[in-house]
């Protein structure tokens, strides 16, 4: 199937070629000719299916066909859990609307709002926005909902797990009962059902890949080792396989920082992003890790959630996360575009649970080993068969062979030394 067929228009059409896609991924596919038609979508997507374009493009579209002015309230609005997702769905949404005359802003907390309400006040088509910042504005009577067509709750099931239900439900309330609504989600919990059940009617179940699988051209490893030695083994691999553009996970704020200043140490560019870094720091250390400048990017899991790193090769986690389905958010970092990747796991011992909980939830053993002269001192290796030192270095498999003529594999960036002049 083709862009044209699923009824997109000659502009929205053009937008599409600019951006080179050839052919619809499947949620597009799936979503596109049931939201033009104004029916009410309920979607099961993991990150990195093209579901941005699955319901921004049909939006714009129909946005277009109506009969505009520059005083009319905001007309759709997108709800995202987090400020870089929010960041990256509104840049998808001007790509698409470049040429039509559909005006779009972002609003987030975290920065100056007055930039933000300049926007506002100049007329907009669609808002893309996180929670707290738009009920904040909406408070301070910059913002009206009351003429909304259409609303989209973007990784729903993230919402609701960093707290957003009852902002969510104030939310709808300022809103007309009668709009289209889109809800997409990684995963249905009963949480997310019962939201579906008050908010959509009579919706078109729409599924891009099966419930809480991770990705087929992600693969995916466990290292076993001591959880003191776990830096040790990171910059190991890092400089050995000589990998570029790596995103690490930690659990906490401070496990970010305190690798991020032990890889630089170890003369790797790296930068951390989490929920204490301003704004600004974040969107920089995105870009630098984006552009090459910076090799390694620490996160958290809440600063990473809609990170859009286009053809990302690596993702470690240096500590599991307690969650399972945050495993699965977390590798589907890589593996994007129809692109393959590595997701790496250094696990300790005090760790088991947290990796049996995983494979439990991907209904599947991960490929478990150790690295030579990593191993731990206490504990047994479960799991697959052994992984070699060739393996670690990342060299043998041939998904890594087929990259390693890809430029962005090549070397890091070191940093020079200081001149005493």
């Amino acid at each position: 199937m083709t862009f044209k067929e699923l009824g997109l228009s000659d502009a929205l059409l053009k937008a599409v070629a600019d951006k080179n896609y050839t052919t619809p991924s499947p949620i597009q596919e799936k979503s596109i000719p049931p939201i033009l038609k104004g029916l009410d979508i309920l979607a099961s997507a993991q990150t990195g299916t093209g579901k941005t374009a699955g319901f921004a493009m049909p939006v714009i579209q129909l946005l277009s066909m109506e009969n505009r002015s520059s005083n009319i309230p905001i007309q759709a609005l997108i709800l995202t859990p987090t400020r870089e997702l929010a960041a990256q769905v509104l840049e998808d949404v001007q790509d698409y609307s470049k040429y039509l005359d559909i005006r779009s802003t972002v609003v987030f907390g975290g920065v100056n709002q007055k930039p933000q309400v300049a926007k506002l006040q100049k007329g907009i088509d669609i808002l893309v926005a996180t929670p707290g910042r738009l009920m904040d504005l909406h408070n301070q009577g910059f913002i009206s909902l009351r003429k909304i067509k259409f609303l989209v709750l973007d990784e729903a099931d993230r919402m609701l797990d960093m707290g957003f239900l009852r902002d969510i439900k104030k939310i709808i309330q300022m809103m007309p009962e009668k709009r289209q609504n889109l809800l997409f989600s990684a995963t249905f919990s009963k949480e997310i059902k019962k939201l579906a059940n008050g908010l959509l009617t009579n919706p078109i179940h729409v599924e891009a890949t099966p419930e809480n699988t991770s990705a087929e051209r992600i693969d995916q490893a466990v290292y076993r080792v001591d959880s003191k030695r776990k830096t040790e083994l990171i910059t190991k691999l890092i400089w050995e396989g000589n990998w570029h553009q790596v995103l690490v996970f930690t659990r906490t704020k401070h496990g970010a920082n305190r690798l991020t200043q032990k890889l630089e140490k170890a003369k790797i560019t790296a930068a951390a992003i989490h929920g204490n870094k301003s704004q600004s720091a974040r969107t920089k250390a995105l870009a630098n890790f984006k552009s090459g400048e910076v090799s390694v990017l620490v996160a958290t899991d809440i600063a990473a959630r809609g990170l859009d790193i286009p053809l990302l090769p690596y993702v470690i986690n240096y500590e599991l996360p307690n969650v399972p389905e945050d495993y699965v958010h977390r590798i589907g970092r890589t593996g994007r575009a129809g692109a393959s990747g590595i997701a790496i796991s250094l696990v300790s011992v005090e760790e088991n649970d947290y990796l049996k909980s995983i494979e439990k939830l991907l209904g599947m053993p991960i490929q478990s080993g150790t690295v030579e002269g990593f191993e731990p001192t206490k504990g047994p290796v479960e799991g697959g068969k052994k992984r070699t030192k060739q393996h670690a270095r990342g060299s043998s498999n041939s998904s890594q062979n087929k990259k390693s003529n890809n430029k962005r594999y090549h070397g890091f960036k070191r940093k020079a030394k200081k001149s005493n002049s």
